[in-house]
């Protein structure tokens, strides 16, 4: 089967996770995707913390891997003008250029829209950064904490209460979601370039990525601007659509606004008597009284572990989620169906599982490919292929501009 994007070079020059992660699904879609590193490397390389693997395993990067698998890298001295050029001449034969550089780097190496389009006129020129390339904020430095949790209002909104203390969100979240918003405007242009014959521009960030997530919201708050009330359960506006504890400390999550649920529910439950309950008799008095209903569901849950009370809330049509954790999502039966967790083969350490990108394709070979490249894996064999002949690869790996694996 043919990769859709099998035809398409990229040229990638960012770091960290986000849009990395962009390259790595453009990669799994069949591109040739080539990250262009600083001479010491991506300093995401080596960071993630070590997996629970035998110890001859520990010295793969799991998490760099997930984000960059399928590339191939070389590795440029930008600030050299022999390394700039090598840049120039990736950039004069591939259909995309991504990049997480903020404005003025771009500017100070020559890779802004203009300049790009000077050297390959049907190029798309594709940036991300933490908060955009407009506005007071677009020479700041953002992260997936700062510019996507932070800036949002995403922490705020996930507070437990008023005065809770701001949440911490897992590694690369806010990256890796950005990452797809990329993605897609990438292919977007790509398919404008492809049909009008003109290069394009597009640009996404953290922080405009975040607000998206929260459209929901944002169609009130924009308006009205009000502070969002608190979230925690006891604040939760119907029962059925709250999350609770079971018998063995483990948690469900319903979803069920409908007013027809209340009464179901309680009879689920076997509290029949919340339903004839004075103070729980509309919406409205169910909200006003939440910590006492909240109070007396845990009570019911309590009685059976979470997987019993799944097979009563199946039997008995309740809409109902468990709330797993990473390594119960790492052994779900659904993520094992949907081949959530494929396996690559790596000739260091033998097969080890890796996280698909969210799309499959049931005509085309699409997925990972191959392990993360290693630190100018690929120096030599790029050069080669975008013209330059074998004595000036040895200069330039000779004089600095460009490194190698050691």
């Amino acid at each position: 089967m043919v990769a859709p994007l099998e035809d398409v070079t990229v040229v990638e020059i960012d770091n960290w996770m986000a849009s990395p992660s962009a390259g790595a699904i453009l990669a799994d879609l069949g591109a040739n995707v080539i990250k262009v590193e600083p001479l010491s490397g991506d300093p995401m390389r080596n960071m993630g913390r070590p997996a629970k693997v035998p110890d001859e395993k520990k010295d793969f990067d799991y998490q760099f891997d997930v984000s960059n698998r399928g590339k191939r890298s070389i590795t440029v001295d930008l600030d050299s003008s022999d390394g700039i050029e090598v840049v120039r001449s990736l950039i004069s034969n591939a259909q995309i250029f991504m990049c997480n550089l903020l404005k003025r780097r771009q500017e100070k190496f020559g890779l802004e829209p203009e300049s790009v389009r000077l050297l390959n006129p049907q190029i798309v020129h594709a940036t991300l950064t933490g908060y955009g390339t407009s506005g007071p904020e677009a020479q700041r430095p953002g992260y997936d904490v700062t510019a996507f949790f932070g800036r949002s209002g995403i922490y705020d909104a996930m507070r437990e209460g008023e005065l809770g203390a701001v949440p911490m969100a897992r590694p690369a979240q806010g990256d890796h979601t950005t990452g797809l918003a990329f993605v897609g405007a990438i292919l977007a242009a790509l398919r404008l370039a492809e049909r009008t014959g003109e290069g394009q521009t597009v640009e996404t960030s953290l922080y405009e990525t975040a607000i998206w997530t929260q459209a929901t919201d944002y169609a009130i708050t924009a308006v009205d601007q009000a502070p969002l009330r608190p979230r925690a359960r006891e604040n939760m506006i119907i029962p059925t659509a709250n999350r609770y504890p079971c018998g063995d400390g483990k948690w469900v999550v319903l979803n069920m606004p409908e007013e027809s649920a209340w009464p179901k529910l309680c009879e689920v439950i076997e509290r029949e008597d919340l339903v004839a309950d004075e103070r729980f008799q509309d919406i409205r008095g169910r909200f006003k009284h939440m910590p006492e209903i909240v109070a007396a569901i845990d009570d019911a849950l309590s009685h059976k572990s979470r997987d019993e009370w799944g097979e009563i809330f199946d039997a008995r049509g309740i809409i109902w989620g468990p709330v797993l954790g990473l390594h119960e999502v790492a052994a779900d039966p659904q993520a094992e169906a949907l081949s959530i967790f494929p396996t690559l083969h790596n000739d260091a350490i033998g097969q080890y599982r890796t996280v698909a990108a969210p799309m499959r394709f049931v005509e085309a070979d699409v997925g990972p490919s191959h392990s993360a490249p290693k630190l100018g894996e690929h120096s030599r064999e790029i050069l080669a292929e975008f013209g330059h002949d074998a004595s000036h690869i040895e200069a330039l790996i000779e004089n600095g501009a460009v490194g190698e694996l050691p």
